[in-house]
């Protein structure tokens, strides 16, 4: 039979959403990809073949300003427009459309590699190419390229590479890990296999197979929540085959998972304990959702110690906020809880060294293949981390080849290029300013109609009792003088309030005890005011504590201000066996807020904020914010140069709220299809003579990352991006504006 030969500048096998992130990221920087995946769908995990939830750095909620941006954040905004109800084959065509949408991007489906060449020392692999049967279409396709990234799942390229790995678990000897056994072990996590069932709205039986799990014999009604209302990831914990090898066993691991399927919904149809008489089974995954399998050594290891102790590496490229979170051997059957979980207080960094082979020179890897402890894995493993990831293999392994240079030297030698390239991307980074000399919003003037100069919400929407401590995330720029807090007191008494700073720039949990007070409240209703002065040495947030006081309860505002959230304390419960796991803080009142004022005027809003810097919430909003558009109705954001300057290309990054925690088949979801703080139309006027002139425009937009290519240039003086109207925000919000001259 012969053999079909594709050549491109990088072939990225796996077509989960690391895959996809790594064959756009690297299609955008010119790259010429082809991306191989061997199932018919694109999405790996998320797909409709096996319906997993796509999780990230917010952890459902419990990291702040956490969402991530770059294709994953595309991938999230446009699906919660496109797919109000979540359905899985809405998902499964928006991520085939994103990547067909790339001209640099060649795609072959149904395609399982099954041979790589390589070659050289094994301290000095060399991949030269790969081979894949396309299934369905008779074909034999070798790929070859200079550049392999690795998004496989199970690390087969690097395997059949002869690329360094691990699997199982590592003793804690290894990495000096509290969370590692004390002796290696081949364990991993297990794979699931998840159902759906629906109303049909009249009786409907079922006879259950033969091969059926008993579950009524187990253990699982007494170790795990069954409902008759749940659905698909609802059920993530029928998970079975870590103790086997879950590649060479996964036939047998599908069947088990299968037979617990039908077992369970026997049980939830059968019992007589549930109200499922017209419910019907409408789907059963047929491909085992695997978690765990190789993992490869990079140039370094990413370990539990970087995960809670937030590492900050120079060559970070990417960040991830998931839990450490490792489940029981014994999978669905075992008598612990299904998972135990340890949250670091923010999102950590992901170095570039982790997403490189040690010893084969040409490999990149993605997914959940990267350089990583078990502890680590745990929280890496994710999707949505899975996605950056991607991206930024993707952009990286693009960068290098076009500058001809090896990984380890593109980490070494390379840094700012990279990271510039990245930033242009908006991918997810943490800590990275836009310092790119090609950018020529960096040496102009930024003027704005308008900016907000105050943080106040003072509409009431209701009561909220002060039977736990909340604490209040504020934007220091430049000093905290008074807050007021809206209360009502059943009778004469004391409030105390708390300054305190946090830990790092990325974090929202107070950790340094600036100032206390206490102040007194008349019964009533009153504005608490309370002298908290503070002036840090750079803007940077701030929580400020309410103690629980059962006499006093504080009002809901009616809509958060931005860059502010509000946090609940919440008690430890007294059987928890791993305290310094617990996460006391957890935002409530999401969407709301309470009704505060700070007197000083704020600067963290100054149209300065949207050059350069950061383009994500880090420290501070780190954004422009018009005033409100009822008083200045079309806002605008200028950029003025001293000299003339050729422009051929205008950046915005605006704002999509990564505050809220999108789910794409919608565990849960934001009201609304398009991010509400996003601007929706807007025009980019540049300054002709004496005259503005429109030179470009954006419509109905629900996206974050605009570019608009200005044709052959545009010579002036100044330009400006004028807000016609947002999707519901009551000012315009803008994170970058930056200015090309192509």
């Amino acid at each position: 039979m012969l053999t079909e030969s594709v050549t491109t500048d990088i072939v990225v096998v796996g077509g989960g959403l690391a895959g996809i992130c790594a064959a756009i990221g690297a299609a955008r920087q010119g790259s010429r990809v082809a991306l191989v995946q061997n199932r018919p769908v694109l999405g790996g995990n998320s797909s409709s073949e096996v319906r997993v939830w796509v999780c990230g750095a917010t952890a459902h909620g419990i990291h702040l300003f956490a969402r991530e941006t770059g294709i994953m954040g595309e991938l999230f905004v446009e699906n919660q427009f496109r797919n109000p109800d979540g359905n899985p084959y809405y998902w499964d065509l928006l991520l085939l459309e994103k990547v067909r949408a790339e001209p640099g991007i060649e795609l072959f489906l149904n395609t399982d590699v099954t041979e790589v060449e390589a070659e050289g020392a094994q301290d000095a692999r060399v991949v030269r190419s790969a081979t894949g049967w396309m299934s369905g279409s008779e074909r034999r396709v070798t790929f070859t390229a200079p550049t392999f990234i690795d998004c496989s799942g199970d690390g087969l390229v690097g395997h059949l590479a002869g690329a360094r790995s691990m699997r199982g678990s590592e003793p804690r000897e290894t990495y000096d890990e509290s969370w590692a056994p004390d002796e290696p072990g081949e364990d991993m996590l297990g794979s699931t296999i998840l159902f759906y069932t629906k109303d049909v709205g009249h009786p409907q039986k079922f006879v259950a197979p033969s091969f059926a799990v008993d579950v009524a014999a187990t253990s699982i009604p007494e170790n795990r929540v069954v409902r008759e209302t749940m659905n698909g990831c609802d059920y993530w914990w029928i998970e079975w085959g870590g103790d086997l090898d879950v590649v060479h066993d996964n036939e047998r691991i599908r069947d088990e998972l299968q037979a617990v399927c039908y077992g369970l919904w026997d049980y939830i149809k059968n019992s007589g304990l549930y109200d499922a008489d017209t419910l019907s089974l409408e789907w059963v995954g047929a491909v085992p959702g695997k978690r765990e399998y190789r993992r490869f050594v990079g140039d370094h290891v990413l370990t539990q110690h970087d995960v809670l102790g937030q590492t900050e590496f120079a060559d970070r490229i990417g960040f991830g906020g998931w839990s450490i979170d490792l489940h029981p051997v014994g999978g669905v059957y075992a008598s612990e809880k299904g998972s135990r979980h340890w949250h670091p207080d923010g999102n950590y960094h992901i170095p570039l060294r982790a997403l490189y082979s040690h010893n084969v020179t040409n490999l990149w890897m993605a997914g959940r293949d990267i350089s990583a402890s078990h502890v680590a894995f745990g929280s890496t493993r994710v999707m949505a981390t899975c996605a950056v990831l991607g991206e930024a293999a993707g952009i990286a392994a693009s960068l290098a080849g076009h500058l001809a240079v090896t990984p380890p030297r593109l980490a070494a030698d390379h840094l700012p290029e990279l990271h510039r390239a990245m930033v242009r991307a908006d991918a997810s980074l943490l800590g990275v300013v836009d310092d790119d000399p090609a950018n020529l919003a960096l040496v102009a003037d930024a003027t704005a109609s308008s900016r907000k100069s105050a943080l106040a919400s003072t509409e009431s929407a209701g009561n909220h009792p002060l039977d736990h401590d909340l604490g209040l995330v504020l934007p220091i720029d430049p000093s905290l003088d008074e807050v007021e807090i809206l209360v009502d007191a059943e009778q004469d008494t004391d409030l105390t309030l708390e300054l305190h700073s946090v830990s790092r720039p990325q974090n929202y949990l107070p950790d340094t005890l600036r100032r206390g007070v206490t102040v007194p409240i008349a019964r009533g209703r009153s504005w608490a005011r309370a002298d908290l002065g503070w002036r840090p040495e750079a803007p940077q947030n701030a929580v400020v504590v309410l103690r629980r006081n059962p006499l006093v309860s504080v009002h809901r505002g009616s809509r958060v201000e931005p860059g502010t959230v509000t946090l609940r304390h919440r008690e430890m419960p007294v059987e928890e066996v791993s305290p310094q796991q617990w996460r006391h803080w957890k935002e409530t009142l999401h969407g709301e807020g309470i009704c505060f004022r700070a007197t000083a005027p704020t600067s963290a809003f100054g149209p300065e904020q949207a050059v350069g810097g950061y383009a994500r919430p880090y420290g501070g909003p780190n954004m422009w914010v018009s005033g409100a558009v009822a008083e200045d109705p079309q806002p605008w954001i200028e950029l003025r140069w001293t000299a003339p300057q050729q422009i051929g290309t205008v950046d915005l990054v605006l704002d999509d709220d990564v505050n809220e925690d999108l789910i794409n088949l919608h565990h849960h979801r934001t009201p609304g299809d398009a991010m509400a703080t996003l601007v929706r139309n807007a025009r980019v006027e540049a300054l002709v003579g004496d005259q503005w002139h429109e030179v470009g425009r954006i419509t109905e937009n629900r996206r974050r990352h605009r570019s608009l290519d200005l044709g052959e240039g545009l010579r002036t003086t100044a330009l400006r991006l004028v807000v016609e109207d947002t999707n519901g925000s009551p000012e315009a919000r803008v994170v970058a504006l930056r200015a090309y001259s192509a």
